[in-house]
């Protein structure tokens, strides 16, 4: 049973094996963080989504979006998009979560064509971007980060662009943040969230690079 006073904690230990996080996702657990280089496995109540359709779009990040001072790319260099979010220091958080374990792990899941990365470039350097798995209609964000004012809110307006492109149907976002919130997220009970993975997650077909070149958006 997932710990409620401890973030919704539910074991620690096991391997991250490509075959082990596949299944915990299919089941609304995930990695976050590891102790003496055990893994620690979660599954919070409530559950904080987004359905994409209910992403909000300000004016503010709508005018940024229409200037297009920038270039987005998806799966170009999952590995330097992890290893800045890894850098990024977080309020409230002492050290990173996203450990040399971790970040193998997610490495080999791309590889395999589950999970993806979308990348903001401003004059030919990333800026800002974020990662995550899609499974089936399901997407699993993982981790953000920005190195310029609203880099991270562009990477995630292409992402929900692409996933209302694809049929995707909601985004885990696994614990609440204001960051989150602001964008459209909210919570939910887990076993809602639970209930609609299982219906999300049964077309698993989606395996292999995205690309932003077949995304046509008017902000």
């Amino acid at each position: 049973m997932a710990r409620a006073d401890m973030g919704g904690l539910l074991a620690i230990g096991a391997d991250l094996s490509p075959a082990r996080i596949l299944n915990a996702y299919r089941h609304g657990i995930f990695p976050w963080g590891t102790v003496g280089r055990q893994p620690l496995w979660y599954s919070p109540d409530p559950r904080m989504v987004l359905f994409p359709g209910e992403f909000r779009l300000t004016r503010s990040l709508r005018k940024t979006l229409r200037a297009r001072q920038y270039e987005v790319r998806f799966d170009s260099d999952f590995a330097a998009v992890i290893d800045a979010c890894a850098a990024t220091p977080r309020p409230g958080q002492d050290g990173t979560w996203i450990s040399r374990d971790m970040m193998d792990a997610y490495l080999r899941l791309h590889e395999l064509g589950w999970a993806h990365s979308v990348e903001v470039y401003v004059e030919g350097n990333l800026t800002g971007g974020l990662y995550g798995l899609g499974i089936g209609h399901m997407f699993y964000g993982e981790s953000m980060f920005s190195r310029r004012s609203n880099a991270s809110k562009i990477a995630f307006a292409h992402l929900v662009a692409y996933l209302l492109a694809h049929d995707f149907a909601m985004v885990d976002c696994q614990m609440r943040t204001e960051h989150l919130a602001s964008l459209g997220g909210r919570e939910i009970p887990r076993d809602d969230f639970l209930a609609r993975l299982q219906q999300l997650i049964r077309p698993e077909q989606r395996r292999g690079r995205w690309t932003a070149d077949d995304l046509d958006v008017n902000w």
